[in-house]
């Protein structure tokens, strides 16, 4: 467990709070366990310092460092275990100290290595007289499973994300056990998890050997953890230690839509009322990223693997590693590195680098054509008359052979209406 509360403990350890104290700053450290500790999303340095000097049961602060330069910030409240010297190699860390302490850091610059250790182990007696009730809070909340932090709140500027400790999600997925895991994707690998208080989660675990996968991370934070919808996944919090990156959703059971559509076998089970239920959730996924949140937002990567299915076979777009966030007035932007999938991108984003909410739509697009079609949109060759599902698609419809767009497989009858209205949609 490594607990350092039998360790140095503060010669004086009267409240540090409301009576001058202040911070100091511990270089070159191993940061303490997470387990008591919160992220903040969107804050600053100065500003995570101001947030945890009028808590007064905030024990220390730290640069989330979470990609190598990205925002946000750790707070702590409570013991700080596990803390060690690391020269060379550790981080800042910035611990509460009274005002006599203070005082002698703000004028020799640097707090004696004696002074260091006291003050890092031996703020266990202080905490727990300053922070007695909201301790209790803290033991409960990790008895279930969570770190500690406020409820994800897509309505408050600043977002407070759950952060969980290492050792509850090695604990929850068997130690990233290959019975366990979900699949893999540009990010890393996903494994299914079990949290203390029965909790289904899916860990998103930022491979290491992965450039693309950290700024993916940096974006998944900052914008999921923003949004709030019954179409989009759930963020449930993130874990952070040492050069681990997780990011921990709620787990949906039915995989993701392609594993649906593009499997024969499955494809049986779902008649087109499912699947219009299926399309009508992902339009209002889509609609609530464009217009309907406080922030516009463009996916650029929707496809059927993007898409989740919960229990119910409701919709819910997940993947935000490839988004942007947009200006209220802003109409378009430019890349010189176009990501995505081929086959789902506009061609004035795969050709020219150009983007707008017209991108996701021709996404949406390709994809309400798959589900109606069965077929996959890079299922054609070289030899086959149509280069992709579009041109299929559209050639079939200016012949006049509607019927033949429609999945054989699909069981009949069905509301031919909504599926030629689905199929002109997809065309536009």
């Amino acid at each position: 467990m490594r607990d350092s509360s039998g360790g140095c403990v503060r010669k004086n350890p009267e409240s540090v709070c409301r009576n001058g104290e202040g911070f100091a700053k511990v270089a070159d450290v191993k940061v303490p366990d997470t387990s008591v500790a919160s992220f903040e999303v969107n804050m600053t340095l100065r500003e995570c310092e101001s947030e945890c000097l009028r808590n007064c049961s905030c024990t220390a602060y730290a640069d989330a460092d979470f990609t190598r330069g990205g925002s946000g910030c750790l707070m702590w409240y409570g013991d700080l275990m596990d803390t060690r010297v690391l020269s060379g190699r550790g981080r800042d860390l910035y611990v509460r100290v009274d005002a006599l302490v203070l005082a002698e850091f703000q004028k020799k610059g640097f707090l004696p290595r004696k002074k260091v250790i006291a003050t890092l182990i031996g703020l266990v007696s202080a905490a727990v007289i300053i922070s007695l009730a909201v301790s209790i809070v803290l033991v409960e909340n990790k008895r279930k499973g969570s770190a500690v932090g406020k409820e994800l709140d897509g309505t408050t500027k600043d977002q407070v994300l759950p952060l969980f400790d290492i050792s509850t999600i090695r604990a929850a997925t068997d130690n990233f056990a290959s019975t366990n895991k979900l699949g893999q994707g540009g990010f890393g690998p996903v494994y299914k998890g079990r949290l203390p208080g029965e909790q289904e989660v899916a860990v998103k675990r930022l491979s290491k050997s992965s450039g693309q996968g950290s700024q993916e991370f940096k974006n998944e934070v900052m914008l999921i953890a923003k949004l709030q919808h019954r179409n989009l996944v759930r963020l449930l919090g993130c874990c952070i230690s040492r050069d681990e990156r997780m990011l921990i959703y709620e787990y949906l059971p039915n995989k993701s839509l392609d594993c649906f559509i593009f499997n024969e076998a499955n494809r049986t089970t779902l008649d087109w009322n499912q699947r219009f239920k299926i399309i009508l959730g992902i339009a209002r996924g889509v609609l609530y990223l464009h217009q309907d949140s406080r922030l516009k937002i463009i996916h650029r990567d929707l496809k059927a693997s993007n898409v989740l299915l919960d229990s119910a076979m409701n919709p819910k777009i997940s993947d935000f590693g490839m988004a942007k966030m947009f200006g209220e007035d802003q109409i378009q932007a430019n890349t010189n590195r176009v990501v995505g999938t081929y086959g789902y991108m506009s061609p004035e984003y795969a050709m020219q680098g150009l983007y707008s909410i017209k991108s996701d739509v021709f996404s949406f697009g390709v994809m309400l054509l798959e589900v109606v079609s069965g077929k996959r949109n890079t299922d054609f060759d070289n030899d086959s008359a149509s280069l992709n599902l579009i041109t299929h698609v559209w050639n079939l419809w200016k012949e006049g052979k509607d019927s033949d767009i429609v999945d054989p497989l699909m069981a009949q009858p069905y509301n031919s209406s909504q599926v030629l209205r689905s199929i002109q949609i997809g065309l536009l």
